[in-house]
């Protein structure tokens, strides 16, 4: 405009076209860069679309404010605003329409001249055209024009016709008396309907921001506040408006228009526009002086439960469209988030786009949520079985599983636990299997009477200490030579015996008790579950070589067997100790091409030299346990105690879960499960598994603390607060000092003592119940009254009963399905007969009470009170996801 920074406005009607106001008026339209529509003469706007130049209109002078006609005809009229209050109707490109003809050229000019500010076409009566001018003595500021009044001068006064007559006009096309004439002795600097009613009209006066009603102009709604500049109508909120004055935003809420509900603080320049989102819901855009940054605010709105508005919570941003100072941005009125930015020098137009804010959402159930824009985006964990096969499983989802199959609990058959984790996971097969072998032995007494050790502490302690620590301690260990049973040549094989070395291969799950080193039973449950391979190779290290080649031949005749076990039970029969024969030579040099492990170390023990079976040892496919109880067997008081401790660092570097067997559940045991679980982060496995340990030092070391208060949290995450509740209990066996102490009990208003043994639905011993009043069950006891002072208890304020009476003596409440509810049997406690209370207004009664009036009421049973006691916790209409 004039002497001013450029403008923008978008047609109502053609999202492809807008205005540029400037010293002259410039109609462009927006395309795709390859369009044909796109001439020679277009500008870039962006890298995807251009500017045409469609019309100009310099018809128009000294302009200062212009708005756009809000109905589809006549197409293209345009409200111009003058210095001199003049307001001219006028038009860009030919229009066929006879309305249209006799509009455009129509001027209104006030009484006296002065600057027009602003102007507001009324968006439902679209005859009334609102403008705003500057002060003149007691002149009115507001001036309400009808665009189809016929009043022309003649019919004025004839003051008005030598004002008229100094300006060579058309007499014919001029008006000079308004609809309406508001805002008297003042300035009026901003201008726009109100959208939830066409008759209000909101201005921002010298002073105070202004609300007129047009059907009664002698009174107006005001309020004083210097923000009076730019005020604006959020399209999606109607009684949501924004001004500003200076640096400031102000955001004012028409119900309360007392006070702005929020004012925004912007940079120290004044600012020069602010506009709301037609798009997008609570996104105000401002601009300030000599900038080339839009700063966006989001508000969103929080209500509390109750229902009351809190203040807005604003998320804040700033864009930048291009590099030069901009003078004025429009926004899109349907392409979301999009705006159009003009320079504040040379009209270098930029089209842009704001990124929209992606909020995202991680379920704990791990699907993953974000919304961009007006479009929702999940993204779930894909169970489908082909591709379950081949991306296994997050571990948020194996726990998750788990925990429903009460993984853990099995405090019986510890073993069992790997099958309710499903089956397939070795290393957790092998960890419950040893915690099953290490509490089976530390809970049998004559594991004390078998070992003879000279510790501090008791057998048990030595247990769970770990294979590690029990092969240190190793004493007056025996050296036996065994013959081959099964083979013809007499061959002795050397073998280590010793207290120590047989609880470690107790603890391997080799042997069952004491010194007996028979293997029958091992071997059978092995073969029970299809080892053969694994059965084969601990016969052979036994030294029976005849129950290695009869269960490969055995393993070969089993259904969906494998025919080659009969080959390499033929290749065993082979069997000589000449260290220069053709067998030896031949099953050394073809053994690494056997698939399964257990095969190959069996040829490797046969190949070995006394002393030296690093081939069985290192072999790390073969279980840890397998190889421990090799090395208990074959290696000497020096050799073992350093394979252990090297095999031990190799687990706790791996977290291995196999290494518990070494470990124990001790201080290395800790480490151990603390790499595992950095690496997986199965802190399920590591709190179960911890908690199995002797309550002591292990127990309170911090990690596994902080593992057991994580798997806590996540079972609270998941809403199986069921499953918590029994992990509390299953702790509290385990770790009696985890027991929390109680921290809310019931007590008397009178005297503060607690009640709380005094309601218990178990009777006192030694009374009998008629004393009490209650009829029925022998079970429920009646106490009304506090065992200190003797004091009532409060009444429940449905039954009108003292708290105590038990729920089932009281005349129901709700429906009949509902008093069939609450009296049915509870597992735990008589949840019905508790006391509850609301925080708020302290009025309550029988839980089962509570729960049946709240399902069909939001505020309290008490009379006169307003108070919504169930929805005041946050937690109260959500439902356990273990819930059956």
């Amino acid at each position: 405009m004039s002497g001013s920074k450029p403008d923008i406005l978008w047609s109502p009607h053609h999202p492809d076209r807008y205005v540029i106001c400037d010293s002259e008026l410039g109609l462009y339209r927006i395309g795709p860069v390859g369009s044909a529509e796109a001439k020679a003469g277009t500008l870039p706007l962006s890298e995807e679309t251009a500017a045409t130049l469609l019309a100009i209109n310099s018809d128009t002078p000294y302009m200062k404010c212009v708005a756009w006609y809000p109905k589809h005809e006549p197409e293209c009229l345009l409200a111009v605003g003058q210095a001199n209050g003049r307001v001219v109707l006028t038009s860009l490109g030919q229009s066929h329409n006879s309305a249209c003809k006799e509009l455009v050229g129509k001027e209104f000019v006030p009484k006296h001249a002065r600057q027009c500010n602003t102007l507001a076409w009324n968006p439902v009566d679209s005859n009334l055209l609102a403008a705003g001018l500057d002060k003149h003595r007691a002149d009115f500021s507001v001036l309400i024009w009808d665009i189809s009044s016929k009043l022309s001068p003649e019919t004025s006064v004839a003051a008005e016709k030598i004002r008229l007559s100094s300006v060579d006009l058309d007499s014919s096309t001029v008006v000079t008396k308004p609809l309406y004439e508001l805002g008297q002795n003042d300035a009026c600097l901003s201008l726009c309907w109100l959208l939830r009613d066409p008759k209000l009209l909101l201005a921002g006066m010298h002073r105070n921001l202004a609300i007129f009603d047009l059907r009664n102009t002698s009174q107006k709604t005001f309020v004083n506040t210097k923000a009076i500049q730019g005020v604006t109508v959020d399209p999606h909120f109607h009684d949501r408006v924004a001004s500003f004055f200076e640096g400031q935003v102000a955001i004012w809420d028409l119900r309360k228009f007392e006070k702005p509900v929020l004012t925004l603080t912007e940079q120290p320049k004044p600012l020069t526009k602010v506009a709301w989102c037609p798009t997008r819901t609570g996104l105000l855009a401002t601009l300030t002086r000599d900038s080339n940054i839009i700063r966006l605010y989001d508000m969103q709105h929080t209500p509390t439960p109750i229902g009351d508005e809190t203040e807005p919570t604003i998320i804040e941003r700033s864009v930048q469209p291009c590099e030069s100072q901009i003078g004025s941005f429009a926004w899109h009125p349907s392409s979301q988030n999009r705006m159009v930015v003009v320079s504040a020098t040379n009209r270098v137009m930029t089209d842009f786009t704001v990124f929209e804010r992606i909020s995202l959402a991680w379920s704990s159930t791990t699907s993953l949520m974000w919304a961009c824009g007006r479009h929702l985006y999940e993204c779930v964990e894909d169970s489908a079985e082909g591709v379950e096969s081949m991306i296994e499983k997050d571990i948020a989802t194996k726990m998750r599983e788990r925990a429903q199959s009460r993984y853990g609990h099995d405090t019986v058959q510890v073993w069992r636990n790997h099958l309710l984790a499903g089956g397939k996971d070795a290393q957790l097969k092998s960890l419950w299997h040893d915690l099953f072998y290490i509490l089976s032995v530390s809970h049998m007494k004559q594991c004390a009477e078998d070992m003879e050790l000279k510790l501090q502490g008791n057998v048990q302690s030595v247990v769970y200490s770990g294979i590690k620590n029990i092969v240190k301690t190793t004493s007056g260990t025996t050296e036996s030579r065994r013959c081959w049973i099964g083979s013809d040549r007499q061959t002795d094989v050397l073998r280590y015996h010793s207290e120590e070395r047989c609880l470690a291969l107790r603890l391997c799950g080799w042997i069952s008790r004491g010194t007996d080193t028979d293997v029958e039973n091992f071997l059978r449950s092995l073969e029970q579950e299809h080892e053969w391979e694994r059965a084969a190779a601990v016969a052979l290290f036994n030294l029976d070589i005849r129950r290695a080649i009869q269960i490969l031949n055995k393993g070969a005749m089993a259904e969906k067997g494998d025919l080659n076990l009969n080959v390499v039970a033929m290749a065993l029969s082979g069997y000589t100790d000449e260290k220069s024969s053709l067998w030896r030579e031949m099953c050394s040099s073809l053994r690494l091409q056997l698939k399964n492990p257990y095969l190959c170390i069996m040829f490797a023990f046969l190949t070995s030299e006394p002393g030296a079976y690093d081939g069985v040892l290192y072999e790390s496919s073969v279980a840890v346990r397998d190889r421990v109880a090799f090395a208990c067997m074959f290696l000497n008081d020096a050799q073992l105690p350093r394979y252990i401790d090297r095999l031990t660092l190799e687990m706790k570097e791996a977290g291995n879960l196999e290494g518990i067997l070494l470990t124990g559940l001790t201080k290395d045991g800790v480490d151990l499960m603390e790499s595992y679980v950095d690496r997986t982060g199965d802190v399920q496995t590591a709190s179960f598994c911890m908690l199995k340990g002797s309550p002591g030092e292990v127990l309170k070391d911090p990690r596994v603390q902080c593992w057991i208060e994580n798997y806590r949290n996540l079972l609270d995450a998941w809403r199986f607060w069921h499953k918590r509740a029994e992990f509390d209990i299953h702790r509290g066996k385990l770790d009696p000092s985890s027991k929390p102490l109680a921290q809310v009990f019931v007590s008397c208003n009178f005297c503060g003592k607690s009640i709380s043994y005094s309601c218990s639905t178990i009777p006192h011993q030694g009374r009998g119940f008629s004393q009490y009043g209650v009829s029925g069950s022998p079970t429920k006891s009646k106490v009304t009254s506090c065992p200190g002072c003797r004091k009532p208890l409060p009444r429940c304020a449905l039954c009108l009963m003292n708290m105590g009476t038990p729920v089932s003596n009281c005349q129901g409440t709700g429906k009949s399905d509902e008093k069939v509810d609450l009296t049915r049997e509870n597992k735990l406690a008589q949840f019905n007969n508790w006391f509850t209370w609301c925080h708020n207004c302290r009025h309550g009664g029988h839980a089962g009470h509570m729960l049946s009036w709240f399902r069909d009421h939001t505020e309290c049973p008490v009379s006169a009170c307003t108070c919504k006691c169930m929805q005041l916790d946050t937690t109260g209409n959500l439902v356990p996801s273990d819930s059956s």
